[in-house]
């Protein structure tokens, strides 16, 4: 059995082809396309269709499915070292792996027959999940049971299928995936925890298109944007599970997600962390290298400390993930995160200030890190609302 704080020889093999990925092909290009003013202009599908080469881009499927079957824990290894060379490079491929595990385990036998080759083959495909509304936000974290807090994007029965009207919005990958998971209401006169269902919505359905794509202050190379339904009819054959029980697709099968999202801040922080070491060493101050300095030296131990424990609790997290049978723990599905990415703001902050008034400098690299990390405060759940939904289960 797989111990979550070791890394064998598989998952040695795989870093050591992401790292190169990495180098080679996000570092050179990371701080251009972040700079680009036109927000759809900062994605790159050059990245995207290497990465399909390097056999990131399919490594959750199974091996029969055209993948290498790679586990949630090796999976938030790959995102935490993809993270490092680029924040939004991470998002578009973390949320391409996690989706591609759900196609393969939430789906029927004919949905993964019409679905799984058409992603596996195309070098483009990405995925995107449709949950986040103008109005509902916060609610799908909680979530509230109540019929006042439904989803306002609605699906109603017609012959055959279903035919939905209704807006999402900051969604990942929206204006790139070529198919997405659609979370829409389906039963009046309930929440969006009972009264929901999940639909596979391809991107050329006609009825749906994509509306702006919004303009962020980090995590660029990521696209977030609108998707809007307008009469947009989904056949029967494309409900994920049972009608009205969408909510428990994401219960089910969505157990390391917040771990996904915690590797991806994670990996913001360890750029930055590398960073200040290497400038910590060869900067003189004072007579002697900053390094040498009492005051730098246990400012950088704790953000090493601070390092290793988030990824601990992220190991933890994925491998339990993958293995609830032998005790997961519901605040695992929030709290990973929540911690992840206010040590990256303090480790950021922190190494930024080591810079000196270099740290403000935006050639240095900094000013990306920090719009970076600040966006996992509140991307994948605002830290409060996730501490409210551990509390939750805990209480």
């Amino acid at each position: 059995m797989d111990n979550p704080f070791v890394i064998d020889e598989e998952q040695r093999a795989i870093l050591a082809t992401v790292r190169r990925f990495v180098d080679e092909v996000v570092a050179p290009v990371a701080a251009e396309l972040d700079r680009r003013d036109e927000p759809a202009a900062c994605f790159s599908w050059d990245i995207v269709e290497k990465a399909d080469a390097a056999g990131i881009r399919t490594m959750t499927l199974a091996e029969e499915h055209g993948g290498i079957g790679a586990g949630s824990l090796t999976t938030a290894m790959v995102i935490e070292e993809l993270a490092k060379g680029d924040m939004g490079v991470a998002v578009v491929m973390a949320q391409t792996l996690k989706l591609a595990q759900i196609l393969q385990t939430a789906t029927s036998e004919d949905q993964r027959r019409r679905y799984l080759p058409k992603f596996r083959d195309d070098p483009r495909a990405v995925l995107a999940i449709g949950i986040t509304e103008p109005e509902t936000a916060s609610n799908y974290f909680v979530p509230h049971r109540v019929p006042d807090a439904p989803f306002h994007t609605r699906a109603e029965k017609t012959d055959g299928g279903w035919k939905i009207n209704g807006m999402k919005h900051f969604i990942s990958n929206g204006n790139v995936a070529s198919l997405y998971l659609l979370f829409a209401q389906t039963e009046k006169g309930k929440g969006l925890a009972e009264g929901a269902t999940c639909f596979l919505v391809p991107r050329d359905t006609p009825g749906f298109t994509i509306g702006r794509v919004h303009d962020k202050m980090g995590e660029r190379l990521a696209n977030n944007a609108e998707l809007i339904f307008q009469d947009c009819f989904v056949p029967d054959e494309d409900v994920v599970g049972a009608v009205g029980n969408g909510f428990q697709v994401l219960v089910d099968f969505f157990p390391a997600s917040n771990a996904y999202a915690a590797a991806t801040v994670l990996g913001v922080a360890v750029a930055a962390y590398e960073r200040a070491v290497e400038w910590a060493k060869t900067r003189n101050q004072g007579g002697k290298l900053l390094i040498e300095h009492d005051g730098i030296a246990t400012d950088l131990a704790e953000c090493h400390m601070l390092l290793d424990v988030a990824r601990t609790y992220i190991h933890r997290a994925a491998w339990a993930a993958d293995n609830r049978e032998l005790g997961w723990d519901p605040t695992f599905g929030s709290l990973p995160k929540v911690f992840a990415s206010q040590a990256a703001w303090k480790i950021v902050t922190c190494c930024s200030e080591i810079h000196g008034g270099s740290g403000f400098m935006r050639d240095i690299g900094y000013e990306k890190l920090i719009r970076d990390a600040a966006a996992f405060l509140h991307s994948d759940g605002v830290n409060r609302t996730l501490l409210l939904k551990a509390a939750k289960h805990m209480f």
